[in-house]
């Protein structure tokens, strides 16, 4: 009888002390609020393998002034690349592909530097940005890039040799999202979402038309000139006549796999769990316990980044943390967990101030620190 008082003591005493904590963060987001303009916050936190904390601050529409909720979806912008990234290991897995396989072999036209016209330009390079191509001739389509297609195509590299300088470009991965496609024979949206989303248990996708749309939360880029919010509806533009007329293998940009994943922050959080625990999360392998490493393994000393996948001591000042980022549209995200792969915290905005601290944006850098400092440090 003693020794269940004492449970029930340690129980009660745990959910005040929980209480406490989640008043804390609360407190601290709110005065993050204020100090900046920020339009909503949508935040969740992981210990181990649990979401032990997810709120929402803010509003989902500033036009009706609706609350954001805890399962609003955003456009997440960059963090859709390791969504993009996770898929091809699979293939790789599979057998299916290589790492090191020529990437313009892979999508369907000759991809060469021109100042290096007998180097290989190889599919790790498309993920870990060393292949030497930039976004000067924009990204949405292969057009851009294809020598049969755009006399400028040139322009679409850099000066650098492949391979030996990062150059963080969004065609590459818009190109990686077609060569899943043609390899796996289904089309990319679909693949992403068979593949690595039903397995979880998660709702998102890259397809507007395949998802519900009350639940989006309106995203806002900031003008500091005006120090008013501007509406940013083609970050849901679901671009349906073109995919009406999609032509396999090439029209893959429309669903923007550089950054047009949709989900909400909770279900993003448990995604990240999958990448914190080596490729395993919610009963479910997605990716071998190799294959998570090799994301996950800096191969651009410079800026630490792997495979969609990067390493920072800049997020929490002093600790080694593991994700990506994002920012499109005035949305700005961030999804990062602890080295030592005890806590994961993922935080999104869908509108706030521009400014940056470390090279993360100041609101959600501030909003990442305040969880941690409330929920998870000792």
């Amino acid at each position: 009888m003693k020794r269940y008082f004492y449970l029930l003591m340690l129980v009660a005493l745990f959910s005040l002390e929980s209480e406490a904590q989640a008043d804390k963060a609360e407190a601290g987001i709110a005065a993050i609020m204020k100090e900046y303009p920020v339009t909503g916050l949508s935040v969740a936190v992981v210990k181990k393998n649990k979401i032990v904390y997810m709120h929402a601050f803010g509003e989902k529409d500033q036009e009706t002034h609706a609350p954001l909720a805890t399962d609003n979806m955003f456009r997440i912008a960059s963090i859709s690349k390791s969504f993009s990234a996770t898929s091809i290991m699979q293939l790789v897995e599979a057998g299916k592909l290589s790492l090191d396989d020529d990437a313009g072999k892979l999508i369907g036209f000759r991809l060469r530097n021109p100042n290096y016209p007998d180097k290989v330009i190889t599919l790790r390079m498309l993920m870990s940005h060393l292949s030497s191509i930039n976004d000067s001739q924009g990204y949405f389509s292969y057009d851009a890039i294809n020598p049969d297609k755009n006399p400028d195509w040139a322009k679409c590299y850099s000066n650098n040799e492949p391979g030996t300088h990062y150059d963080y470009c969004n065609l590459n991965y818009n190109m990686v999202g077609g060569i899943i496609e043609k390899t796996a024979g289904e089309r990319f949206d679909q693949y992403v979402k068979h593949h690595v989303l039903d397995p979880l248990g998660l709702y998102g996708g890259y397809c507007v038309d395949s998802l519900d749309r009350s639940k989006f939360a309106s995203i806002y880029e900031y003008n500091r000139d005006s120090a008013r919010f501007i509406p940013s509806p083609n970050a849901y533009a679901p671009r349906s006549a073109e995919i009406a007329a999609y032509v396999f293998g090439q029209s893959t940009p429309i669903f923007s796999p550089t950054g047009g994943m949709k989900i909400s922050a909770p279900d993003l959080a448990r995604y990240m769990i999958m990448h914190k625990n080596l490729g395993k999360a919610n009963g479910k392998r997605i990716i071998s316990k190799k294959s998570a490493i090799e994301m996950q393994t800096e191969l651009s000393p410079d800026e630490h980044y792997g495979l969609a996948i990067e390493t920072t001591q800049k997020m929490i000042p002093g600790m080694t943390m593991i994700g990506h980022t994002g920012s499109a549209y005035g949305l700005y995200s961030a999804m990062f967990f602890s080295q030592d792969r005890t806590f994961g915290i993922v935080v999104i905005s869908n509108g706030c101030d521009i400014g940056y601290t470390e090279g993360f944006n100041t609101v959600i850098r501030r909003t990442v620190n305040c969880l941690y400092e409330s929920l998870i440090k000792r």
